[in-house]
């Protein structure tokens, strides 16, 4: 099948209301907003879980606590992490999937992964960096890159085999990240290597490509 136009293909996810009209499961409980960022020239792929509440309000990628950590993370400014033809935000669920019970926020709608994503990573030339934020995100990347062997196990243990991941291939390569926000903090602490180690790996990287 002939590759999409990247475009008409960002259009088409933009106007998306599949999980609406044709839901897997309940359908979305508020009006479709999918939000992604993604350049023809972008060598840098932040691939995370789902907008939050403020990311749905404002249309744009980790307008939020957690993306202030993340362009910490990977020592970015503003400008550049939404500069699109240099870093490319394209999450598993492009929609905010509404919060559970107890107001948390509710996985990434199934519905996209299995529309798009394929699509989406086929109409474009490959990254040289995936940045796999979260659990949904790693699992789905790894398996599309040959890497099903890091795919099992828990987030924990896919971010502590980073090196591993990182060395496994030439381009594209990944690093897995845990999720930047707050509710992580105690994670971060508890495990001090991330930000010592792994970071200053990322940091250089993305130097490298953005620059």
């Amino acid at each position: 099948m002939p590759a999409d136009d990247l475009d008409a293909l960002l259009a088409a996810i933009r106007a998306c209301r599949f999980c609406v009209e044709t839901p897997r499961g309940k359908p979305l409980p508020h009006a479709p907003r999918p939000v992604l960022h993604v350049g023809p020239r972008a060598r840098i792929l932040i691939a995370g879980q789902a907008p939050g509440t403020k990311v749905h309000a404002s249309g744009r990628s980790f307008t939020d606590a957690s993306g202030d950590r993340l362009r910490d993370w990977l020592g970015v400014d503003s400008a550049t992490f939404y500069d699109q033809d240099r870093i490319a935000v394209a999450a598993m669920g492009f929609c905010f999937p509404g919060q559970d019970a107890k107001g948390g926020d509710l996985p990434p709608r199934r519905e996209c992964a299995g529309l798009w994503h394929d699509r989406l990573f086929a109409a474009r030339a490959p990254f040289d960096l995936v940045v796999a934020v979260g659990a949904a995100a790693q699992a789905y990347h790894l398996r599309r890159l040959g890497l099903e062997r890091f795919a099992g196990g828990g987030l924990t243990d896919r971010v502590a085999r980073w090196r591993e991941i990182w060395e496994a291939r030439a381009a594209p390569r990944i690093l897995p990240l845990p999720h930047p926000s707050w509710r992580n903090t105690g994670w971060l602490r508890r495990h001090p290597w991330f930000e010592a180690d792994l970071v200053p790996v990322l940091r250089a990287e993305v130097a490298r490509l953005v620059g």
